[in-house]
């Protein structure tokens, strides 16, 4: 899930970074104000603890953020917080955030905006002990729209009662809920890295003499053109860009790629010529009703959802459709005739694309999971669920989208937990792949890429963990979005890791479209050690158990310095620059 997600994540990774178990009080109400209390008139902040209580001006919250000076009212907040604390909330108070007050009216205003406002309501209340939740969206929007901009102090004074209440009993809860997480992802991410490393010291390295470049450019020329699907079965039409390789001796595979919530076509373009430089007919649909326009009629008022509920059975279907139009084109159009092998198709998607990818191999929407567990929805920090659980407006149906004309996939960052669960999950038979960010704030990879790659079955799995990766590292600028991540959202060399995904991508499609076995050696732990960088780390793991997964909970795996395989790192260029294609 991206664009106005990316806001969400750069709160949630300001709470990770400042988090300190022994001062999870005082954690509690300094991150419960970063996350937005608010407005017109209040002066004060009511700090309660049980029958305890104490008050704090706001003015001295706005000396503190102007000058730096801790008056007396600060004074016995202030002494139980590290320096290096008080500079993050110092830091925080003087943050502004650039968004507009339309756009953050009409998210609010959505169905994952309330289940966020209903949450911090719980928290932040009004000087009455009321909920918080319509103060707060009032103070947010009026501060949105104030000239100083949407500032936390700006939200404060636009809350709309004489006082604000922060219930530190709750706040305290929300943070140890926070905490665990960090810590059992922690150890998960570690126990990953460590099993990984384990297993490349026990391989081969590849000989220099049949050393391949899959992250560089390949051999071949390509094509692109435009079209416009119409669906025979639906009243929906959309766009498709395809990358058709030139002088291939013999018909292409296809490789579809599906962007994720809030991209577009061609926020994957990079990867679409490089696969096609390779030979693969590549087809990158934009997926109307989930996709940049989408967020931008959201923020004009002319859509009242970041997703509705449909987009989850739309999407797979546009594939299916997509693959019908290509296989038409095929036959009736002299410029593709012979040049594509529709028995032959990889799909490959990102979050919400991730779970559009792995329902086409053959997982079905699970209704009972997603019953279960969106009646904890408000109180998790998992912030996928805010899309997933909204499939359970669908009408209750045995939706089966596995085509068969499908015979590998590849999950970035995919959304799956829930809306399709264990059960589903595990029916997967073809070759998959999931690759997990460990700084992935939006689909955590503990809980969404990293415990279901246990629920897989499939003989040939593959889990990708790039460390400090986060939900948008692989995905590439595009012109037509309407929010562009900050770079502490974005996280560490983003070419990097688009330069990662091309290379595994391409080994991967090579290895099970095209059945060339001199691919697999790129698909190991010990090849990804070998090109994994400290900014970005890369590994590869191909079994995890559930049993492995709870001892890591249990027993944290002792990090240990790991001698690099006999091979030396892979150079990895920067690509050539080449000019967006609108």
């Amino acid at each position: 899930m991206n664009c106005l997600f990316s806001s969400l994540s750069t709160a949630a990774l300001r709470t990770r970074r400042s988090i300190a178990p022994k001062y999870l009080g005082l954690f509690a109400f300094t991150a419960v104000c970063t996350a937005a209390p608010a407005a017109m008139g209040a002066e004060r902040i009511y700090v309660t603890y049980g029958p305890l209580e104490e008050s704090v001006p706001i003015e001295s919250l706005a000396l503190f953020a102007k000058q730096g000076k801790i008056d007396s009212n600060l004074d016995g907040f202030a002494q139980y917080i590290k320096e290096s604390q008080l500079a993050d909330i110092h830091s925080a108070l003087q943050a502004k955030a650039e968004i507009s007050q339309v756009t953050i009216a009409q998210f609010l205003y959505t169905p994952q905006g309330e289940v966020l406002l209903r949450r911090l309501g719980r928290v932040i209340q009004t000087k009455a002990r009321q909920p918080g939740f319509y103060a707060i969206r009032a103070a947010l929007i009026l501060a949105a729209s104030d000239p100083e901009g949407l500032t936390i102090l700006n939200v404060l004074r636009k809350f709309p009662t004489y006082g604000i209440r922060i219930d530190i009993a709750r706040a305290l809860g929300i943070a140890n809920e926070l905490t665990s997480l960090i810590n059992r992802s922690n150890q998960t991410i570690a126990g990953v890295a460590q099993l990984s490393e384990a297993q490349a010291a026990s391989e081969p390295a590849i000989p220099p003499a049949a050393m391949l470049q899959p992250q560089l450019p390949g051999p071949y020329t390509w094509k692109k053109s435009s079209v416009t699907v119409t669906s025979p079965n639906r009243p929906r039409t959309f766009d498709m860009d395809i990358y058709l390789p030139q002088g291939s001796p013999q018909p292409a595979p296809v490789v579809v790629i599906s962007h994720g919530l809030g991209s577009d076509r061609l926020s994957f373009e990079y990867l679409a010529k490089h696969l096609a430089s390779y030979g693969f007919a590549v087809a990158v649909p934009e997926h109307p009703g989930s996709n940049a326009q989408q967020i931008q009629n959201l923020v004009t008022g002319r859509a009242n959802e970041v997703a509705e509920p449909a987009e989850f059975i739309n999407r797979p279907l546009d594939i299916k459709d997509l693959l019908d139009y290509l296989t038409q084109l095929s036959t009736t159009n002299p410029a593709y005739q012979g040049q594509l092998d529709l028995q032959r198709v990889g799909v490959i998607g990102q979050s919400f694309g991730g779970y559009t990818a792995l329902a086409l191999a053959g997982a079905g929407i699970n209704f009972a999971q997603l019953d279960k567990d969106c009646g904890l929805e408000n109180d998790s920090w998992n912030l996928s669920l805010l899309l997933q659980c909204r499939a359970r407006g669908l009408e209750r149906n045995q939706y089966n989208f596995d085509d068969p004309r499908i015979k590998a996939v590849i999950a970035i960052n995919p959304i799956v937990s829930s809306i399709l669960g264990e059960t589903n999950l595990s029916k997967i038979q073809i070759p998959v792949m999931l690759i997990a960010g460990s700084a992935d704030t939006v689909a955590p990879a503990l809980l969404e890429q990293i415990q279901p790659f246990t629920w897989l079955t499939s003989p040939n799995k593959y889990l990708v963990l790039m460390n400090n990766g986060t939900h948008f590292s692989t995905i590439e600028d595009s012109p037509q979005s309407l929010f562009l991540p900050p770079p502490e959202v974005i996280g560490p060399e983003p070419a990097l890791a688009r330069r990662y995904l091309s290379g595994l991508s391409l080994a991967f499609m090579e290895s099970y479209l095209n059945n060339k076995s001199n691919f697999r050696p790129y698909l190991e732990p010990s090849y990804a050690l070998s090109i994994s960088r400290d900014t970005l780390g890369l590994r590869i793991l191909r079994s995890l158990t559930p049993q492995q997964l709870q001892q890591f909970r249990i027993s944290p795996p002792a990090r240990r310095p790991v001698s690099p395989p006999v091979l030396a790192p892979v150079p990895l260029p920067s690509p050539p620059p080449i000019a967006p294609v609108r």
